[in-house]
């Protein structure tokens, strides 16, 4: 869990001489500049307002939302259950999920630097040492909290945190290859958070449709994560990272998540017919089909596109994540 002390002189130019044939601006050259000497610079820092940005909340909305949707599927009921309920949506985002973020950013800060230059480490506001706190301290409160809902939730919590080192840390790092590193997060954030739901709820094993759903949504969240890497695609190629998008170039990016996107829904509502729910499955067709024009414009401009089709596409895929829950409730 170590980083390098400093970025070489050599290195240093070498990211120069790219940010420059990139077209990057010079005041934002400079951003990043100042950003490189800072994500390794020595010492403990920490200003209490940056922590919130580090642990980045807009994030936290996903496993959330799946730890909600897994305690759904299973028709129990929430008033009698609200305290797991509440318990879970805390451990899923404000704890887990955040811990993610905090220790990606540990691993990334170089890649940030370029990238995001504002953000908490790059920026100086917090040290990479004190970074390191504040996220095990997310973990050790996210392991208590599981403790107080289910010792079985201990083990799934842990199983997070290993995800989260594969993903972010040295020796897997698999977010230096977007196939993998999407799976990862698709199965951390939809699977593992559904499954959390559902069996905290339960406090046993979930059904079948529930089980299946959550590898559904996790699989077609590949294609959401393919859609985040679009804000980061210089940064990746001067670092060498294989993001989707460096991989088959935007557009073909944009195309390969959208499929992914849509066959994922199309799984989970040929499972809503067996299952007979047809107002579900009425529901769920109406949300993929609202989404297939947007999916146009996206492939159209992904550059430009990507973050707005994040926003407003990848929505009804969330919402159409719940209808599908509500639609296999025994």
């Amino acid at each position: 869990m170590n980083g390098r002390d400093t970025l070489n002189p050599e290195m240093h130019q070498n990211i120069t001489d790219k940010l420059r044939l990139s077209g990057v601006s010079d005041a934002r050259q400079k951003a990043i500049q100042k950003a490189l000497d800072n994500v390794n610079k020595p010492g403990f820092r920490i200003e209490p307002s940056a922590i919130l940005p580090l642990m980045k909340p807009v994030t936290w909305f996903p496993p959330m939302w799946a730890f909600a949707c897994g305690v759904v599927s299973t028709g129990e009921g929430i008033t009698a259950n609200w305290s797991i309920l509440v318990r879970g949506i805390l451990l899923a985002g404000p704890l887990m999920c955040a811990m993610s973020q905090t220790m990606n950013d540990y691993f990334d800060r170089e890649v940030d630097a370029i990238n995001e230059p504002d953000r908490p480490i790059p920026a100086g506001k917090i040290s990479k040492s004190a970074s390191w706190l504040i996220t095990f301290g997310l973990i050790i409160t996210g392991f208590l909290v599981a403790l107080s809902i289910h010792p079985y939730v201990v083990v799934i919590a842990f199983v997070g945190v290993l995800m989260s080192h594969a993903y972010s840390g040295p020796p897997i790092r698999a977010k230096r290859n977007g196939w993998f590193g999407n799976l990862i997060v698709g199965l951390a954030y939809e699977g593992v958070s559904w499954l959390t739901g559902s069996f905290s709820i339960t406090q046993g094993i979930p059904s079948r449709e529930t089980i299946a759903l959550a590898i559904i949504f996790s699989l077609g969240a590949h294609g959401i994560m393919t859609l985040n890497d679009f804000k980061s695609v210089v940064g990746d190629n001067i670092r060498k990272v294989a993001s989707i998008p460096v991989q088959l170039g935007e557009k073909k990016a944009a195309i390969l998540a959208s499929i992914v996107m849509d066959v994922a829904q199309l799984a989970a509502i040929s499972i809503l017919i067996l299952k007979g729910s047809m107002t579900t499955t009425v529901i769920a067709l109406i949300l993929l089909v609202a989404q297939l024009p947007m999916q146009k414009i996206l492939i159209a401009n992904p550059r430009e596109k990507a973050v707005w089709y994040n926003a407003f596409g990848t929505l009804l895929y969330v919402i159409s994540m719940m209808v599908c829950a509500v639609g296999i409730r025994p």
